[in-house]
This record gives C-alpha cells, structure tokens and sequence, in this order.
C-alpha cells in the first residue's frame, strides 16, 4: 500500500461510481479504491468489498498503471472454441444423420476435423450453435 495517494477530486470518483457507474464491475473496483483511500488496510478492504486481497491488489495495480480510466477499462477475451472454423460442414453432417447421442457426436466431430473434445464440451459446442 506504499505511495498510493488520492486527490480529492479522485475521491469523490470513486465515492460516486461505486453506485452510479453502469457497470458493476466498475462500481466494485471504484468501491475497493474508495475503501483505500478511507486509509483502510487491503485485508480489511476485502472483507468489506467482499472480494479476495489478491483481487484488492489487482485493483490497485490496474489504478496504478491506468489511473481512473484504467479502472473503468475491460480487456477481457472471450475465448472461441476451434470447432467454430468447423461449424458449416459439422451442420450439415448433422443435419444429413443426426448423432443419437452425445457420444455418437463426438466421434463425428473427431472423424471430421480430427479434433477431440469431450462430451460435456461437446454439449456446450452444440447448444452455443444450435439452440
């Protein structure tokens, strides 16, 4: 908690956005920051926020590197799953004789891309695509 200190105007920042801002992760990181800035210690912080002390520290890293814009910055990546580049001609394989079963798709799906999944991936795979 070395060096960390707070103007005012940025006080009443994080005061404000942990309620007003739209997006709720954003209110929390603004909460988190409001609570340090009260002079609170990180442990107590996360227990007040409910949030872990690591994720109390990655707040504060994201504010030291990004400032306030920084805490209302998402870099998240959704992940995509390789059986999309495939998706086309999995539909029409299943639709031309559709897999009886859950098992039965994925050695259709092995035998035609060559890639392996199991079945609960399987499941997600075909319901993202299909329901």
């Amino acid at each position: 908690m070395a060096n960390l200190s707070f103007s005012d105007e940025e006080r009443k920042i994080f005061h404000k956005e942990r309620f007003e801002h739209p997006h709720p992760r954003v209110q929390q990181r603004m909460e988190v920051l409001w609570l340090i800035s009260q002079g609170l210690v990180y442990r107590e912080v996360a227990r007040l926020a409910g949030v872990s002390e690591a994720t109390v520290d990655r707040y504060v890293a994201i504010y030291r590197q990004g400032g306030l814009e920084g805490l209302r910055e998402f870099k998240w990546v959704s992940p995509t799953s390789e059986l999309m580049e495939h998706r086309a001609s999995l539909e029409e394989s299943f639709l031309k004789h559709p897999p009886h079963t859950i098992a039965e798709a994925c050695q259709r799906i092995k035998d035609l891309t060559g890639i392996e999944r199991r079945p609960t991936q399987v499941r997600a795979f075909l319901k993202k695509c299909w329901a």
